[in-house]
């Protein structure tokens, strides 16, 4: 099992798709990678060799920043905006879209589950 950046990539997936599983590496930084250490996108992951892998490895230490280190910064770069009290810290602060979207309906993946509001329904109607 070919363990890079502290993940345990899966060894039934081709390389180009198991790379997606650590944190900050998606389809096309996956292919960008092999094409760059020459690796075949189609290998599967518990087909690489021990070479393979150690330069799968030092290209991502070299070139990306990843998984704990760019959670960090993500959460540093939230905290700051929250910080400076600008209009998209604020819509973290109260757990809402911060890229326009509507919140009148939708936006409950943000907002959380439906909260049931009594006498709603019956204020409408007459």
């Amino acid at each position: 099992m070919a363990r890079i950046s502290g993940v345990d990539l899966p060894n039934d997936k081709r390389i180009e798709i198991a790379l997606t599983y650590v944190y900050g590496i998606g389809l096309t930084r996956s292919q960008q990678l092999l094409a760059e250490t020459g690796i075949n996108p189609a290998t599967k992951a518990k087909d690489l060799t021990d070479d393979e892998v150690i330069r799968i490895r030092e290209y991502i230490d070299k070139n990306y920043i990843v998984e704990g280190d760019l959670r960090r910064e993500v959460r540093q770069n939230i905290s700051r905006l929250i910080e400076i009290n600008c209009y998209r810290g604020q819509r973290h602060r109260r757990n809402l879209p911060a890229h326009g979207q509507r919140t009148r309906t939708n936006a409950r993946q943000k907002r959380g589950a439906r909260k049931t509001v009594a006498g709603k329904k019956r204020a409408g109607k007459k």
